[in-house]
């Protein structure tokens, strides 16, 4: 059953009294076809962040983390010092989790690999759905996988070159949120604006 909001519009996640971060979140970024590669190494660092946890409580540390890994430009990710992540370990702005932080840098480092080998993050992610959304026809949210083969292959990608919390689960969840997969289901506002 969808989130109903007091603005009248069903929603697949984010209705509820108090979770209009969350609302919004919804209407303006989930499944929404991203590009920049700032804001694709943002998601991907926050979907790993999210790991064991709700999205919801990532999204409220959001602003957080945007402030402990320097809005995240990659380059100053990459070269952030062993005591500047211990540093982010001590802020309750962030999720203190160790093998997390330290992951940010060495994903921040694979990350600018992958776009001096393609051009961009972009270019690389994009081809994996042949550059353009795959849109699913759910009825209900039940039937939303957590992962695909698609997810499957772009973690062992990403995993042999390096990264880690980029497991397939978490991946498919990355690809709602950039858009390379649209899964707002049949009576959600955003599948019939």
């Amino acid at each position: 059953m969808l989130d109903v909001s007091a603005d009248g519009k069903k929603r697949c996640f984010g209705g509820s009294a108090g979770k209009e971060f969350y609302a919004h979140y919804h209407d303006h970024e989930w499944a929404m076809p991203q590009h920049d590669d700032q804001h694709l190494f943002e998601m991907l660092i926050l979907e790993g962040a999210q790991a064991g946890l709700s999205w919801e409580t990532v999204l409220k540390k959001r602003a957080g983390y945007r402030a402990a890994f320097h809005d995240f430009d990659v380059q100053k990710v990459a070269a952030m010092s062993d005591e500047a992540l211990e540093n982010c370990l001590k802020s309750p702005t962030i999720i203190r989790n160790r093998l997390k932080v330290f992951a940010t840098r060495k994903n921040a480092q694979v990350f600018i690999k992958i776009q001096q080998e393609f051009g961009s993050f972009d270019c690389y992610l994009w081809r994996f759905v042949d550059n353009k959304p795959i849109v699913n026809h759910w009825k209900t949210f039940a039937e939303v996988p957590v992962s695909t083969a698609i997810s499957d292959a772009i973690a062992k990608d990403l995993k042999k070159r390096g990264m880690t919390f980029v497991g397939t689960t978490i991946i498919y969840a990355y690809m709602q949120a950039v858009g390379l997969v649209d899964d707002h289901v049949a009576d959600c506002w955003k599948r019939n604006p």
